[in-house]
C-alpha cells in the first residue's frame, strides 16, 4: 500500500508487509503514546481491524493484535485506557470513507498473511488466528528505569535491579536487600497499573530461582512485602515509565526461554559468582537494619553466612 492516514495524535503508514504508527509528541497527546515514539507492526502480528463511530465527531480505525504477538499489550493485559491504546488510530467523521477504504485493504493483507502462516481452513477460507509463538513486535526503546514508591527499578537488557527507598521499603523487603534478577531466572512480569488502586510491578521467578521471599504472598497486598516486586503509588511509577520497562522485561525473558529450548545441554553452565561489591553492599544493609533492630542476631548471622557463602 504505502499510504499513510494521519489521525489525531498519531499516523499509521501502510506498508506491503506491515504498518508504521508514528505517535506524535505534545502535550495534548497522552503520554503512553508519546514516550512510544514509533512501532513497526507486522501484518502477522495482527488478528482483525475494526472501525467505529468515536465521540464528539470521530471516528476510530483500530488494528486488534494476536495474542503474544506484542510484549506491550501481553503485559498491559486490559488495564489501558482507550486513549492510551497504541492500536487505535482517532479520525475526524469526515475522514470515514477514506478510514473504510484503508481498513478494507488491511483486512486483505491480513487475509493473505493468515493464509501464507496456516493454509486454508476446511471451508476453504483462511484458518482463524492462534497466539503467537513469539513475539512479533519488538518492545518500546522506552525508559529502562523508573522510581516506584519504594525503590528504584533498573533493566540493563540481562539484569533487573531494584534498589530499596528507606522511606517506602517494608522491613521485609530490607531483609531480603537490593534485589538482582537475572531474566534467566524469570518466567514472566506480572503488571497492575499505577492508575488502578495498589498499582505494582512484580517478577515471577522460574523454578523458585529469585528473591528471597518472591513467592510471598500475591496481588498489591503481597507485592508491599515482596521482594521480587515494586509498589507504585502517586505519581510514582507511571505507565508511560513502568509498561515499557515491563514490557522490555517480558521480551528479554522470552528470548532467554527460547535460548534454554535450542541451547545444546553441554552449553549448560554454572552461573558465576555474585559481584562481590554487591554482596558487600547488601552485608551493610543488613548491618543497619540489625543495629536499627529490625533483624535479630539469629538473622543477622544467618543471612550474613548466606551472603558471604556467594562469594
Amino acid at each position: 500500500m504505502g499510504d499513510v492516514l494521519a489521525g489525531i495524535h498519531a499516523t499509521w503508514e501502510f506498508d506491503s508487509d506491515s504498518v508504521l504508527i508514528r505517535f506524535e509528541r505534545g502535550i495534548r497527546t497522552p503520554k503512553l503514546l508519546s514516550a512510544l515514539g514509533e512501532r513497526r507492526i507486522p501484518h502477522e502480528a495482527l488478528s482483525a481491524v475494526t472501525l467505529a463511530p468515536g465521540k464528539r465527531g470521530t471516528v476510530v480505525l483500530r488494528a486488534v493484535p494476536r495474542p503474544g504477538a506484542d510484549p506491550l499489550t501481553e503485559a498491559a493485559a486490559g488495564q489501558l485506557k482507550e486513549s492510551g491504546d497504541p492500536y487505535r488510530l482517532v479520525l475526524p467523521a469526515e475522514s470515514e470513507t477514506l478510514a473504510e477504504y484503508y481498513a478494507d485493504e488491511l483486512r486483505a493483507a491480513l487475509a493473505a498473511s493468515r493464509l501464507r502462516r496456516g493454509g486454508r481452513g476446511t471451508d476453504g477460507g483462511p484458518v482463524p488466528d492462534e497466539p503467537a509463538e513469539r513475539y512479533l513486535v519488538a518492545a518500546p526503546e522506552g525508559p529502562r528505569h523508573f522510581k516506584a514508591y519504594d525503590g528504584k527499578a533498573s533493566f540493563d537488557g540481562e539484569t533487573v535491579s531494584f534498589r530499596w527507598f528507606w522511606t517506602g521499603a517494608s522491613s521485609a523487603k530490607w531483609k531480603a536487600g537490593d534485589q538482582s534478577l537475572p531474566v534467566t531466572e524469570l518466567e514472566g512480569v506480572e503488571w497492575r497499573s499505577p492508575e488502578l488502586f495498589n498499582g505494582y510491578l512484580r517478577l515471577l521467578p522460574r523454578d523458585g530461582h529469585g528473591a528471597a521471599g518472591s513467592g510471598a504472598g500475591s496481588g498489591a497486598g503481597g507485592a508491599d512485602h515482596d521482594p521480587a516486586a515494586v509498589v507504585f503509588g502517586l505519581g510514582y511509577g507511571p505507565v508511560h515509565e513502568s509498561l515499557p520497562f515491563a514490557a522490555a522485561v517480558l521480551e528479554a525473558v522470552r528470548s532467554a526461554a527460547t535460548k534454554r529450548v535450542a541451547a545444546p545441554v553441554l552449553a549448560m553452565v554454572p552461573t558465576g559468582r555474585r559481584d562481590p561489591a554487591d554482596v558487600a553492599d547488601r552485608i551493610r544493609h543488613l548491618g543497619e537494619l540489625h543495629q536499627a533492630g529490625l533483624v535479630t542476631d539469629e538473622e543477622f548471622t544467618a543471612k550474613k553466612t548466606e551472603l558471604l557463602a556467594e562469594l
